[in-house]
């Protein structure tokens, strides 16, 4: 497990797959954000919260038909599908690996986007709770639907259709914690919802992508 994550990591690093394509995409929004709506600061306060989370959601999208794509074209998800290792674990190691390159990135950079969005100071400690806990769901999330098309011939496009509806719960709550922090409102229950997402994408979506993954490779 230990060397099929490092293998992961190596191959994202050299490819500049999620790393540098997703912290550029977040840069990018929050660079164009105030150039499209003004530079007045209550309006920017005001969508911020929403702004860095869909623009955290929209970054991890971009690199998740990577997860499986490779490995499918080179023939290793094959010989990973026949290891002895549990596919759900293969599946669980992928995620965390993009979460690696692409989500913990963007958790460390979003205070410094958060203030060219104007975000109010008392938010940023929630903006990163909220995207250390939420992130991983995204990624989680993210392998399921990129097992979903894998070897499927511009399968990008339907990956994002099946995606993005489930991705909706953790915007929400995620956006909602953020906001609560900056209006100085208790924080607890968009951050318990979050973390429950989080838990319940964990437990259960590797076992419906490693099935997913060995019905389209028969």
């Amino acid at each position: 497990m230990i060397a099929l994550l490092a293998r992961d990591l190596r191959l994202a690093m050299r490819a500049g797959g999620g790393f540098g394509l997703g912290l550029a995409f977040f840069l990018v929004l929050a660079v164009l954000v105030p150039l499209g709506v003004g530079p007045e600061g209550g309006t920017l306060a005001a969508i911020a919260p929403g702004i860095l989370w869909i623009g955290a959601l929209l970054a991890c999208l971009l690199s998740l038909d990577r997860i499986f794509a490779l490995d499918f074209e080179d023939g290793s998800l094959d010989l990973l599908a026949t290891a002895p290792i549990p596919l759900e674990g293969v599946v669980a190691v992928k995620a965390l690996a993009h979460w690696l390159t692409t989500g913990l990135p963007l958790v460390l950079a979003a205070p410094v986007l958060g203030i060219l969005l104007n975000l109010p100071g008392p938010a940023y400690g929630e903006l990163v709770v909220s995207l250390l806990i939420g992130t991983p769901a995204l990624s989680v999330i993210g392998a399921f639907g990129a097992a979903l098309t894998v070897g499927l011939k511009r399968g990008g496009l339907l990956m994002s259709l099946l995606v993005l509806p489930l991705y909706v719960p953790t915007l929400v709550f995620g956006a909602e914690a953020v906001s609560r922090g900056a209006q100085g409102l208790p924080v607890a229950t968009p951050l318990l919802l979050l973390a429950g997402i989080t838990a319940g994408s964990t437990a259960l979506l590797p076992f419906a992508a490693a099935l997913a993954l060995r019905i389209n490779l028969r």
